[in-house]
């Protein structure tokens, strides 16, 4: 099985003696062991199979199995959210005096952890600029250990050349990790173009519905062994229910993405003539800065476009109080069209200074386009803007 889709849809756990077709949820959070010598070496790591679902469980380990064969990885790990994902692989990977080297576009939160959280201990980041890879090598020092980023962006939707950043970090000898939410795994697969390790918020297109949370690492088999270790004793495990969820999710995957992808399209087409708008930004329209890297390493756009609307901050607000139909909500990925002002929810604690650094202006709207009939979606943005 070597397409993705059908690699989303038969990649099961062993059936039970019930024969059932959709896997089961396996809800328990220890296992039984035949005698006391089989225990001892389960847990010495004699013998395969599960101690405890803090460690693994069949329904977390179907999920992230999936996730791997997409995206082309030797291994993988769960977490229990996007942001679980992220802290795990830095805290894991990272000592004392370390530093990281990352695009500057990065979801806010992830900025918290780089500029608040891990300078308590002594590990510092190096901001570099998404669209200038030049400048990248002058700010590598011998202490730099991670080259980090987000391609496209959320929410500027800069794209970063994946083969470059690869060639800058295997000159400096550092593991290159790619967060890879927006595309999934169906759009973009950064180990191709070199990556080393692979974040996704499952939360975002892998669930698409936004009914719960979920978080995924994949990549080299020594790092994930490292990224483990951490996880199995700090504990932010992905919940059995939440996996079933989610792998059930991978199944539709490529058919929501494909839709996501034509309907985002088409409205940045349209937002581009219109009046009240100052700019759009979308990795497949041709006016995109990075419009040729986007086609090389995406098969599709995605389903997030930004737009600058003109009046800035109060005619961003009065546009998204006069939506009818779209959700007003910090989530994205949902197969229902959704609205959001990045510079007062999802990257409000940075200053304003920070936000202008990565294109986030007071009058950008993030849209991520769902699955609704195009012309409704447009109706509704037409209706707002007017």
């Amino acid at each position: 099985m070597k397409r993705k889709e059908t690699q989303s849809i038969r990649t099961q756990t062993e059936r039970t003696k019930f024969g059932e077709h959709s896997t089961p949820i396996y809800m328990t959070s220890s296992y039984v062991f035949d005698n006391a010598e089989h225990m001892r070496a389960m847990f010495a790591g004699e013998e395969e199979g599960n101690v405890y679902s803090r460690y693994s469980n069949p329904t977390v380990d179907e999920f992230i199995d999936k996730i791997a064969l997409m995206e082309g990885a030797e291994s993988g790990w769960a977490t229990a959210s996007g942001m679980a994902a992220v802290f795990s692989t830095f805290a894991a990977l990272l000592n004392a005096g370390d530093e990281v080297l990352s695009s500057r576009s990065v979801f806010g939160s992830t900025h918290k952890l780089f500029t608040q959280i891990f300078p308590k201990w002594n590990i510092k980041t190096n901001y570099v600029s998404a669209t200038n890879l030049d400048e990248w090598e002058d700010a590598i020092t011998p202490n730099t250990k991670i080259l980090y980023l987000e391609t496209p962006s959320n929410p500027a939707l800069d794209i970063i050349d994946l083969a470059k950043a690869k060639e800058i970090a295997e000159k400096h000898n550092l593991i290159y990790v790619v967060d890879n939410c927006f595309t999934t795994p169906v759009i973009q697969n950064p180990i191709e173009f070199g990556a080393d390790l692979v974040i996704h918020s499952a939360t975002k297109y892998i669930d698409g519905q936004g009914r719960g949370l979920g978080g995924a690492i994949v990549g080299r088999q020594h790092l994930i062994d490292e990224i483990e270790a951490f996880a199995r004793h700090s504990g932010p495990c992905l919940s059995p229910f939440n996996a079933w969820m989610l792998s059930k999710s991978l199944e539709t995957l490529q058919i929501r993405m494909e839709r996501h992808s034509e309907n985002a399209l088409e409205i940045a087409k349209r937002l581009q003539n219109h009046k009240q708008v100052q700019w759009v930004k979308y990795p497949f329209l041709e006016n995109h800065p990075a419009y040729e890297i986007a086609q090389k390493q995406m098969s599709m756009g995605g389903g997030i476009v930004t737009f600058g609307i003109n009046g800035g901050l109060e005619a961003g607000k009065n546009f998204l109080d006069s939506l009818k139909m779209f959700s007003l909500t910090a989530n994205l990925g949902d197969s229902r069209t959704i609205a959001t002002h990045p510079a007062s929810t999802t990257h409000s604690k940075l200053s304003e200074e920070e936000r202008q650094k990565v294109g986030i202006t007071q009058g950008l709207i993030r849209l991520s386009i769902g699955l609704e009939n195009v012309e409704d979606i447009w109706e509704d943005i037409e209706q707002a803007l007017g």
